[in-house]
């Protein structure tokens, strides 16, 4: 009881720290170039599933044929988000839900995508397992996530400022999400790597 009550209060925390940022939060995103959004999003298709949408960063690139639901936990993320919806080319529907634990049937949706979201999820192995289930077995899970560095004196630094990053923002900086991905089963098609392999754009099936 004691650990699931720590991981409830660090959900908790994390959520008021994104609702804090959300004022300022497209100007810190802008790490992640568009030309990269674009692409993570061309692979989405038919039922789309965006978890973390955030402020709706991606909202507008979402390509005809496309039906978006995003989700998030912070309703100050949202509250951006919607104000977005009108740049959409497609139909959205914005839900306020934990991504670790979410309110779909099982092979809901075509597409399951997030950007720069399993930095800030508390238990990333459940929110993937939560990701896996809620994608069609033949469909596609697409990740676009800023990780641990692999080189050792970039992945010690990471580890050092990870506190910073963590208390200011509610993200860390020094995720193994590769490693959570095997460990959950979802099976990697391809991975592309970017600034030195710290980012990594990931097309994978349930």
């Amino acid at each position: 009881m004691e650990k699931i009550d720590k991981v409830f209060n660090q959900s908790e925390i994390i959520k008021k720290r994104y609702d804090r940022t959300a004022t300022f939060y497209d100007c810190m995103d802008r790490m992640i170039p568009d030309t990269l959004r674009r692409k993570a999003i061309s692979y989405a298709k038919g039922k789309v599933l965006e978890v973390g949408v955030g402020t709706g960063k991606n909202l507008s690139y979402y390509q005809e044929g496309c039906r978006v639901t995003g989700i998030d936990f912070s309703s100050g993320m949202l509250a951006k988000a919607r104000a977005k919806v009108h740049l959409a080319k497609v139909p959205v529907d914005l839900i306020e839900m934990d991504i670790e634990s979410m309110g779909f049937q099982a092979e809901t949706f075509d597409t399951v995508i997030a950007t720069c979201v399993f930095c800030s999820v508390p238990n990333p192995v459940k929110g993937l397992q939560e990701v896996r289930r809620v994608c069609k077995k033949r469909g596609k899970i697409i990740l676009l996530e800023h990780v641990r560095s692999e080189n050792f004196i970039l992945g010690w630094l990471m580890d050092l400022l990870n506190p910073i990053s963590l208390h200011i923002i509610g993200s860390n900086i020094n995720r193994k999400t590769m490693d959570s991905i095997k460990e959950v089963g979802i099976e990697n098609q391809n991975t592309e790597e970017l600034f030195g392999g710290i980012v990594k754009l990931i097309v994978a099936t349930p």
